[in-house]
C-alpha cells in the first residue's frame, strides 16, 4: 500500500502544470499555442519572459523533489514517488494526459533522491546547454548519464527509476532527436521554426 500511496502522491504533484498556470496568470494566454506547444520552461522562455521561464523551471523541478522528500519523511519508496511525479508531469490527468517532457521534474527528482547524482546530472545539462545552446541535447545527455551514476554508486533501485525516466525522456524527445539529426533543432532562447 505504501508503494501505491507513494505513486499516487507523486503523480498528483507531478501533474500540476506550472508552465500553463504561470503564463495564463501573467496574461500570456495558453502556452500550448506557441512554439513547441510544450508546457515546460524552454517553451515558456519563448514568450520572452525569462522570469516566468525560471519560475516554471524551479516549480517543475520542485514538484519532483517535494514528492521524493515527502516519501522519505513518510517512510515510503522515494524512487517510486519521484518517478510518478515525473510521469504526472509528462501525462497529467488535468490536461488529458498531454503534458511536458519532464526534464526539470527529472532533475528535481534526482536532486532529492541522492543529491550528488542530481548535481552531476544538472551539471551535464548545464555544460551541454552552454556549449551547444540546445536544450533537448542537454536533456538527452543528462538523462543518459543518470542511471549510470546511480549504478556506479551502488544504488540500484534509484538507478532503475532514473533509467525509467531517462527512457521516457528519449521517447518524449523523439521529434527533437529527428531535428537534431537534421540540424534543425532550435537553440535556447530562439524561436521555434514553424
Amino acid at each position: 500500500m505504501t508503494t501505491f500511496f507513494a505513486a499516487l502522491l507523486g503523480y498528483l504533484l507531478g501533474s500540476i502544470a506550472f508552465g500553463l498556470v504561470i503564463t495564463k496568470a501573467a496574461g500570456l494566454g495558453d502556452i500550448r499555442s506557441i512554439g513547441s506547444g510544450n508546457i515546460g520552461a524552454t517553451n515558456v522562455l519563448r514568450t520572452g519572459r525569462k522570469d516566468l521561464a525560471l519560475a516554471t523551471l524551479l516549480l517543475d523541478g520542485g514538484k519532483g523533489a517535494i514528492a521524493v522528500l515527502l516519501a522519505y519523511a513518510l517512510g515510503w519508496r522515494p524512487e517510486i514517488a519521484g518517478a510518478a511525479a515525473f510521469l504526472g508531469h509528462c501525462f497529467p490527468v488535468w490536461l488529458k494526459f498531454n503534458g511536458g517532457k519532464g526534464v526539470a521534474t527529472f532533475i528535481g527528482t534526482l536532486l532529492a533522491l541522492w543529491f550528488p547524482a542530481g548535481v552531476f546530472s544538472a551539471a551535464i545539462w548545464l555544460i551541454l546547454a552552454f556549449v551547444f545552446r540546445i536544450s533537448s541535447l542537454a536533456a538527452l545527455g543528462a538523462a543518459a548519464a543518470s542511471p549510470l551514476v546511480f549504478f556506479s554508486m551502488d544504488k540500484p533501485a534509484f538507478a532503475l527509476a532514473a533509467g525509467f525516466m531517462a527512457a521516457l525522456i528519449f521517447v518524449r524527445h523523439h521529434a527533437n532527436i529527428k531535428r537534431l539529426i537534421d540540424g534543425e533543432e532550435p537553440r535556447i532562447g530562439g524561436a521555434k521554426k514553424a
